[in-house]
């Protein structure tokens, strides 16, 4: 990338909508050129499009302010992809090699081909997540030149319903007018811009709070064993809030500044902030709160036994996300996981500058996916005169087609009047000859 190059993401949330736009330097680090950020509405239900106009619309109102505060234009931009169809699939393809054969960069090729092309029953593959590489059964990180007589790959393929980026690609490139340079699975990005080799090597559960749903990865000798998406979030607790006599609104105010994962010894009643409203009964608040945050981590709980690491996850939980911010969460996971836990947002290591967007978990996704981005997203100059040339051929052809229409119409008026010429010349002819000199 040039200098004048930079990264273009839009994080759709089922709370709020995210965009951010920055640059890479040659150390792939990110600095931040602006970010903005507007309530989802009911545009957005657990990390899928719902409503193709209001998220299209939305998506618009992001990039014109994005574009008015860089001072320059998106040519294109890279989409967050999320939903609770999305899962890890194991996909495992071997290649034999002649007697004391090589592994070569071409056969690791051949096989990540492979896993690529992979199509299963009623899903779609999204990505290739992690891979581990055996060579005559004993696991090899960097297979390329070591000798065996096969090569066998193990692929952790995220997959989903065939129908995940319809109403996606219908809000950026058809309401939003503006193409989508790839799309980057939300959690895979959580866990690049977050977590650091040793705790992907001695095994973690990495946990992403979002507002529609909670996304589970566990990660065990720097691969990626197991991810699935939970269909809970933030928004499932607001919802429980508001079922005790509160609009939904004031219901996430009430989790925001009085909610708690675990409750305390404090007094069991609150003023209410709304002077409508009855005072708030805070153990009442935290008991639905607990309901719901034990759904979650019972299944969280079942996605690490089902990993096969259960108890060999020496780094612990690490947690993130938007819905991570509720109070005592950290305690309350402890003592059900039995693990350490560890709040973490974007490393600071990655990211030079807006300290205030580093500190907020619910933008780790969004700046996940500046990392990951390749592609520059600037709106190039021969892009603009391509598309200035278009619009004048389209111009020229309109003003063509007007003038060959007056054109016709015209000849059409004269063939008439042409016609009507002739008619009258016949008549009169006919009547001269009746009046004529010879006659008389």
């Amino acid at each position: 990338m040039t200098q004048s190059d930079f990264i273009a993401v839009i994080d759709l949330g089922t709370s709020k909508i995210k965009g951010v736009v920055g640059r890479k330097n040659e150390n792939n680090v990110i600095s931040i050129m602006d970010s903005e950020i507007i309530d989802s509405g009911n545009s957005v239900r657990r990390g899928m499009v719902y409503n193709i106009e209001e998220a299209g619309a939305s998506i618009r109102k992001i990039l014109t302010m994005l574009e008015n505060s860089i001072g320059d234009k998106i040519g294109k931009v890279y989409v967050s992809l999320t939903g609770q169809s999305l899962h890890t699939l194991e996909f495992r393809e071997r290649k034999m090699l002649s007697s004391g054969g090589i592994v070569s960069q071409e056969v690791v090729d051949q096989l990540n081909s492979s896993a690529k092309k992979y199509t299963p029953d009623l899903q779609k593959n999204y990505a290739v997540a992690d891979v581990e590489y055996y060579v005559d059964a004993k696991t090899e990180k960097n297979p390329v030149g070591v000798a065996g007589t096969e090569v066998e790959a193990s692929f952790q393929i995220v997959v989903g319903r065939p129908n995940l980026l319809s109403n996606i690609e219908k809000s950026v490139t058809g309401k939003a007018k503006l193409p989508i340079a790839d799309y980057i699975v939300g959690a895979l990005a959580s866990a690049e811009v977050t977590l650091n080799d040793e705790e992907k090597e001695l095994g973690c559960v990495f946990i992403d709070f979002g507002a529609g749903t909670t996304s589970v990865s566990v990660y065990k000798d720097g691969i990626l064993r197991r991810f699935v998406v939970i269909p809970f979030g933030g928004k499932s607790i607001t919802k429980d809030i508001s079922a005790l006599n509160f609009t939904e609104s004031d219901a996430e105010q009430l989790k925001i500044k009085f909610g708690k994962a675990m409750e305390t010894h404090e007094s069991p009643f609150f003023s209410s902030p709304f002077s409508s409203k009855p005072d708030i009964d805070l153990t009442e608040l935290n008991r639905v709160i607990a309901l719901r945050l034990d759904e979650i981590t019972a299944n969280i709980i079942e996605q690490i036994r089902l990993s096969n690491y259960e108890n060999k996850l020496g780094a612990g939980v690490i947690i993130t996300g938007g819905a991570s911010q509720l109070k005592n969460l950290t305690e309350y996971l402890g003592q059900k996981l039995k693990m350490p836990i560890r709040r973490a947002t974007a490393k600071k290591s990655l990211i030079n500058n807006a300290p205030e967007l580093i500190s907020n978990p619910s933008f780790t996704q969004a700046l996940g996916m500046l990392l990951m981005g390749q592609e520059s997203c600037k709106l190039e100059i021969e892009e603009v005169i391509e598309k200035s040339n278009e619009d004048h051929y389209s111009d020229k052809k309109r003003s063509e087609s007007k003038q060959s229409a007056k054109q016709s119409a015209k000849e059409s008026k004269k063939n008439k009047k042409s016609t009507k010429q002739g008619l009258l010349d016949k008549f009169g002819d006919v009547f001269g000859n009746m009046f004529s000199d010879d006659d008389e």
